[in-house]
């Protein structure tokens, strides 16, 4: 009989979910892995950035791999908003405030950026006012990506944190006899909820902030073309 048995009546069916809630969890941090390692590379093309790659921690805890999102988010905002503080400093009080304005069309926002765009960063590609637009002037930087890194913040500082990432990859019964080592046997209940909670919050906040990317994205490949 495994080890899990002991703890649940319906066995099979628990270990089965247990794995099934793991597996979805390191697909989302994966894929935010991804869709930061591509922002950072359009702003490191378009508005002369240099941030760095990120790379899942494999060996680490789940809470470790949350924190090198986190933290390569936070160096995101950095960026964008040393380029707005730029765009604040150089343009008029008038013009500025258009950018902020969504009633304001799109095009005008971008021919303003254009403006200036090359005295802040220096040198600027084609695409680099319609990058600052997309970013600075929508809530990616700001509502989408906070709300992304609070969710990664709470699931760090939950149970869940101090699971191997790596643990993930084995079968059910090394996950469970992992877990176990990780938290109170008391509290692996706690543990499976506190995924299926968390899970919600990170597939919603991951979701949006995957649609923002594409978004910006989409439109230089249609800007290159």
């Amino acid at each position: 009989m495994a080890q899990s048995d002991f703890f649940y009546p319906e066995n099979s069916k628990r270990r089965q979910e247990l794995n099934n809630l793991h597996q979805q969890l390191l697909d989302c941090l994966s894929d935010s892995f991804d869709v930061t390692n591509e922002l950072s590379g359009v702003l490191n093309t378009h508005l002369a950035c240099r941030l760095e790659s990120i790379e899942m921690k494999r060996n680490g805890t789940i809470k470790e791999n949350c924190d090198i999102i986190v933290k390569a988010m936070k160096k995101i905002q950095e960026e964008v908003q040393r380029v707005d503080d730029g765009l604040k400093e150089k343009l008029e009080p008038t013009l500025y405030r258009k950018l902020q304005d969504v009633r304001e069309r799109e095009t005008e926002k971008i021919a303003i950026v254009q403006r200036v765009i090359s005295v802040i960063l220096g040198e600027a590609t084609s695409t680099a006012s319609t990058v600052a637009v997309k970013l600075i002037c929508s809530n990616v930087t700001t509502v989408v990506i906070n709300k992304l890194v609070t969710v990664l913040a709470q699931i760090g500082a939950s149970l869940l944190g101090g699971i191997g990432v790596a643990v993930l990859r084995l079968g059910l019964d090394m996950i469970l006899h992992a877990i176990l080592g990780a938290v109170e046997r008391n509290q692996l209940q706690a543990a499976i909820k506190s995924y299926e909670e968390h899970l919600v919050e990170f597939k919603s906040a991951s979701e949006k902030y995957h649609r923002a990317i594409k978004e910006v994205t989409k439109t230089l490949k249609c800007r290159l073309r």
